[in-house]
């Protein structure tokens, strides 16, 4: 016997939410858990989906709610759940139906194997096009030759993490969060299950292309510094080819009759040149923003007001 958390960021999900609960509820009942609870997080939704937890969190006293006072974004939303949850298993789930509830009970099963940690592993996205999977594809592949950490091809934030492994999570007071890195980074063991994720059934996808890569560049440079190294490798072989090029030209100028004078080589190693040095001031930026943002010490988060919990 049991207690588990269900912890489940919303934005703007009134359409997906009554259904979203029938179906947890449906999938824990028969799972013979002392105790468990729901936790959904409002992040900043301009709909009905907090009037909604509410009427939930009186219906059935497991529904618990969290508001937070704007749109912090899911890793944030996430973060508000883990502080909140209290159960010896904590499962993070998007509100959107993506992630199908039914899975759930194979979770618990290999948690109860002895596993802390389960991810989630998606096969295939029956709302992702061809160039979406194939830059999840790449992100995955260039994450895990950069980082110090890797993730799995199709694993996101669906997933099952013991009480041990949640408060490893929580001693981690990084403001820039990609919980798929820290979730590896924290260790403990870990396996995964398959599944297709279905098609969203209402609303829309709150992570466009736009978020998807700024959260892909995030994680990776919250846990990896080779892309400083590979801007000053950059700059070493454009060094090493214009010293090549000098020789070139002061022999072509002093041994040969070939010097014409012309701006095309001017031009051409201006522009490499220039293009090189902007591209390493915009890596340099990239890590100096984050570290910005970590020095300020603003939280990851703030709540508005909840409702379900003891105090609340």
């Amino acid at each position: 016997m049991s207690a588990v958390s269900i912890i489940v960021p919303l934005h703007n999900e009134e359409e997906n939410l009554p259904l979203l609960y029938d179906r947890l509820k449906a999938a824990l009942d028969p799972l013979g858990l002392k105790v468990y609870e729901f936790i959904f997080i409002d992040d900043g939704s301009l709909d009905r989906t907090w009037g909604l937890i509410e009427d939930l969190s009186k219906k059935d006293i497991r529904v618990k709610g969290v508001k937070l006072s704007r749109n912090f974004g899911q890793q944030s939303a996430l973060t508000a759940g883990l502080e909140k949850a209290g159960g010896d298993a904590v499962i993070m789930m998007d509100g959107d139906l993506q992630h199908p509830p039914e899975l759930i009970g194979q979770l618990i099963a290999k948690w109860r194997e002895g596993y802390d940690i389960v991810y989630t592993k998606r096969e295939r996205n029956e709302n992702y096009g061809w160039l979406k999977n194939s830059l999840s594809k790449c992100f995955a592949a260039l994450f895990n030759r950069m980082s110090t950490v890797e993730v799995q091809e199709g694993v996101l934030d669906f997933r099952l993490v013991s009480r041990p492994a949640v408060e490893a999570l929580k001693e981690l007071k990084e403001r820039t969060r990609f919980f798929r890195g820290l979730v590896s980074w924290v260790g403990f063991r870990s396996t995964y299950i398959a599944y297709t994720a279905p098609k969203r059934l209402a609303g829309t996808t709150k992570y466009s292309l736009r978020r998807s890569l700024a959260l892909a560049v995030t994680g990776l440079l919250s846990f990896s510094p080779k892309p400083l190294y590979l801007a000053g490798f950059l700059g070493l072989i454009v060094t090493s080819a214009s010293a090549v090029y000098i020789v070139y030209a002061i022999y072509v100028k002093f041994f040969t009759d070939l010097s014409v004078p012309g701006w095309t080589s001017i031009l051409i190693s201006v522009l490499f040149l220039g293009g090189v040095q902007l591209m390493t001031i915009g890596i340099l930026g990239a890590y100096l923003g984050m570290v910005y943002e970590e020095v300020k010490g603003r939280p990851s988060y703030i709540v508005h007001k909840t409702v379900g919990f003891p105090h609340g």
